[in-house]
């Protein structure tokens, strides 16, 4: 079963269905600050989303990447929010580190 047989990729069925709903909403104006809200949080989930795909935490591809955390600049706060931090190399770290690689 062709999945494009359900979605007809016709301009003029949009335009038309896009024109309805705004047509739906000129009758019943109480439904524009729901709409308005609706679009607001599908907007800031969506970029929360994306925003969260680019931090240090997610790991996408982990063939070409295999330790991303060794990528991460200690210096940049990985939270959203960070009050005070100070962040210093602990030496043992740091010399198993060189002698691993």
């Amino acid at each position: 079963m062709n999945i494009l047989a359900f979605f007809p990729l016709d301009l003029a069925f949009y335009t038309e269905v896009v024109m309805n709903f705004f047509k739906l909403l000129m009758k019943k104006k109480e439904l524009i600050p729901l709409v308005m809200f609706m679009t607001v949080a599908a907007g800031g989930a969506s970029s929360f989303a994306v925003y969260s795909l680019k931090k240090a935490d997610v790991i996408i591809d982990r063939k070409r990447n295999p330790e991303p955390w060794e990528n991460v600049d200690p210096s940049v706060p990985g939270k959203l929010v960070t009050i005070n931090q100070q962040w210093k190399p602990i030496e043992e770290l740091q010399k198993v580190r060189k002698a691993t690689r």
